[in-house]
């Protein structure tokens, strides 16, 4: 789990918030009910299509959440993804989505996401701590197989170790607590922290399609995982 100390936070990440608010609140008026918005305060464990629309509009920008899950389910990652959009747009980053957060993220699921004010540890150094709060980026994944081994490698940003997730059948995800867990087998590289990975998932059935997806962790506890893709073995 990413660690972030929030409790020097000061009244300064208010700063801003009074025009937005209002604004949102116009916007997100009953003359708007047709938008997508969101109606209830959401937090972990709150669960449903709302849920899956903050996640959806959450992973428009990958620096917010980079594992761009759309689960339904308010998890530990949807919690870091709603902390960052709180850092970002000047509001108190407790992690849930609140009667402060609720009508910024409706004026931005409206008008479109809204990229920050230039905050900064500088300008704002109340706030962070230094700590590692991204995810690692994945990048550059590739599978070769034969008829019964397939080798999974891919690339990450940062140091971080590795694990495959696999299943003759579809991947269903889940987010929980601190990860992301599937109903599939997992293969894992080693404890090791780098930037360049492979896995040989062995004892595959031949001529079969199997599902998969990486998942990726750094050394402060940040997830990332792949949407599920397939391979064939030959």
């Amino acid at each position: 789990m990413n660690k972030v100390n929030f409790s020097k936070v000061s009244s300064k990440v208010l700063v801003g918030f009074g025009l937005l608010a209002l604004t949102a609140l116009v916007v997100a008026s009953p003359s708007s009910a047709s938008a997508a918005t969101i109606s209830s305060q959401l937090q972990v464990g709150s669960r449903g299509s709302e849920v899956s629309t903050l996640q959806t509009f959450l992973a428009q920008d990958v620096a917010l959440y980079p594992q761009g899950l759309v689960t339904g389910y308010f998890g530990n990652l949807t919690k870091n993804a709603v902390m960052n959009f709180q850092l970002r747009n000047e509001l108190p980053a407790v992690g849930r989505v609140g009667p402060m957060t609720l009508p910024v993220i409706n004026y931005q699921l409206v008008n479109g996401m809204f990229r920050g004010m230039g905050m900064s540890q500088t300008t704002y150094p109340g706030i962070y701590t230094g700590a590692d709060i991204y995810a690692p980026t994945i990048s550059n994944v590739a599978v070769s197989t034969n008829t019964s081994v397939a080798t999974v490698s891919w690339n990450t940003n940062e140091a971080a170790t590795g694990v495959v997730h696999y299943n003759t059948s579809p991947l269903v995800l889940s987010e929980q607590l601190n990860n992301v867990s599937s109903n599939g087998f997992t293969v894992m590289t080693d404890t090791a922290l780098r930037t360049s990975q492979s896995v040989s998932v062995s004892g595959l059935q031949s001529n079969t399609v199997y599902y998969y997806m990486i998942y990726s962790t750094d050394a402060s506890g940040n997830v990332s995982v792949t949407w599920p893709s397939t391979f064939r073995t030959n």
